[in-house]
């Protein structure tokens, strides 16, 4: 006669109704015997959706403990998590980290999970993360059989060991000017856009981006390892020390760049959180995909939304993006003529809607590179010296900013960029014609002043000073020769 659970309830999905035979099977081939007695497992609350296989070791135990089989077995502010096999092994899952983290909030004292899962786990201090391998283990541990040395990460060695970006901006002939432009860019967290014919360098110095942004603060490491957690991409990493680079390809729908599908997982924007999001020809994306970034980009979180729930992800991130001026790529070229139509260029520029590009800080346009500049044997401004230019701006706007957990000037809210923004005289005077002669939006006028605290803070300036307010504007003059 075959035995097995006869009723799961509390809305499970179809991977937790699964576990019935999971489970059962597990257990015979742990060497345990199966209850012989119809079994109803309710998980509770009944009124919230249960979604994945995590529920299987805690299936596992719960019945086992039930039965009298683990009699005088302590498991008093224990966490089981774990999906099993049918040999009763246990299967690495998805988004332990963040579930330890709320186990230790809640008061618990140990979690047991799968091996695979433990060094992810093993960051997070005040409680005993255990890793086994199967059932079988998972048992002998319980009743002291066995011992097991609970998972403790060193945080420090981890940081050591970072592994460093193997390009390097010393690498780039000329374009000085756009590296100046990405070096403010990382220092502030600022959104950038590079505007430039085929082959002038955009997506070189974009993929360079990453080699001068700013040390990673271990809150920031942690959040950004709980969404690669949740999104399954971590492997076998503790945590992720190295800020995000994410590229999708031009073709990637609404849903895979912000997030969802029928179990909600991050999309690319909440991948690239605290890191970098780099959208490479940007016209070529459709138009509703970007337009759907409009409000993660300010509110630096994304909602979605589900009949039986509601998942808010993080997405604090910097989109740089790149693209050419036209279809043939050659507008506003000295180098070559540009064989499009007024009417194409226009069709062109008009898949980037105002509103985005007003979301975006710095606009900057990419020349070509003379041959002159490409047969110089010296060498560029390494991303070294760069970046610690950057990280002295970055810790100066961490101090600043501590008592309202903010990590850049980007993050900045209105009623914050008048007490930390403010300008003299001349200052006030040389916004005011700059927003009356290239009428700017009152989100472009914010978005100068926010560039123009990084300028003053890489130059480890208290004030902004009317050259850095003069500079910030430049960078917003694109969208009006363009557009």
């Amino acid at each position: 006669m075959v035995y097995h659970i006869g009723i799961l309830c509390g809305l499970p999905d179809v991977a937790v109704k699964e576990a019935k035979e999971r489970v059962r099977t597990a257990i015979k081939n742990s060497g345990m015997e199966f209850p012989s007695r119809k079994i109803t497992v309710n998980l509770a609350p009944a009124n919230t959706k249960k979604e994945g296989s995590a529920f299987d070791l805690p299936l596992a135990i719960g019945i086992l403990m039930a039965t009298e089989k683990l009699s005088g077995v302590n498991i008093d502010k224990t966490v089981f998590i774990g999906e099993l096999s049918l040999d009763g092994s246990l299967n690495q899952i998805n988004g332990v980290l963040p579930m330890c983290i709320e186990a230790l909030k809640l008061g618990m004292k140990r979690v047991i999970l799968p091996k695979n899962n433990a060094k992810e786990a093993g960051i997070v201090k005040g409680i005993e993360i255990i890793g086994v391998s199967n059932l079988e283990q998972t048992i002998k541990y319980l009743k002291r059989e066995i011992k097991i040395k609970p998972e403790n990460i060193d945080i420090d060695e981890i940081f050591a060991n970072n592994q460093e970006y193997n390009l390097d901006f010393s690498e780039v002939k000329g374009q000085e000017n756009v590296k100046r432009a990405l070096e403010i860019a990382a220092a502030g967290g600022h959104n950038c856009i590079l505007i430039g014919s085929p082959g002038s360098g955009k997506t070189m110095l974009a993929r360079r981006l990453p080699s001068i942004l700013p040390e990673l603060s271990f809150e920031e490491a942690l959040e950004i390892t709980k969404i690669h957690s949740v999104a399954g991409i971590l492997n076998e990493q503790a945590l992720v020390t190295n800020r995000p680079f994410r590229s999708p390809h031009h073709t990637v729908s609404g849903i895979a760049l912000v997030g969802g599908g029928r179990i909600p997982k991050p999309g690319e924007i909440s991948l690239a959180h605290s890191g970098v999001l780099f959208l490479d020809e940007l016209p070529e994306f459709s138009r509703n995909t970007l337009e759907v970034m409009r409000t993660p980009l300010e509110d630096r979180i994304v909602t979605i939304n589900r009949v039986n729930s509601s998942l808010t992800y993080p997405c604090n991130f910097m989109l740089i993006a790149s693209m050419n001026p036209c279809a043939c790529g050659y507008y506003g070229s000295t180098d070559k003529q540009c064989t499009c139509t007024p009417q194409a260029i226009s069709k062109y520029m008009s898949k980037i809607s105002g509103p985005l590009l007003d979301r975006i800080d710095i606009h900057i346009e990419v020349a070509p590179v003379k041959y002159s500049k490409l047969q110089e044997d010296k060498p560029g401004e390494t991303s070294a010296k760069i970046k610690e230019r950057v990280n002295i701006a970055r810790k100066i706007q961490r101090e600043r900013y501590k008592e309202h957990n903010l990590y850049s000037n980007a993050e900045l809210t209105p009623k914050l960029m008048e007490k930390y923004c403010k300008l003299d005289e001349m200052g006030q005077k040389i916004l005011q014609n700059a927003f009356e002669k290239l009428g700017l939006s009152a989100r472009a006028y914010g978005r100068i002043l926010k560039v123009a605290r990084t300028i003053a803070d890489l130059e480890q300036e208290e004030n902004i000073k009317t050259n850095h307010i003069a500079e910030a504007i430049q960078y917003r003059s694109l969208d009006r020769k363009y557009f």
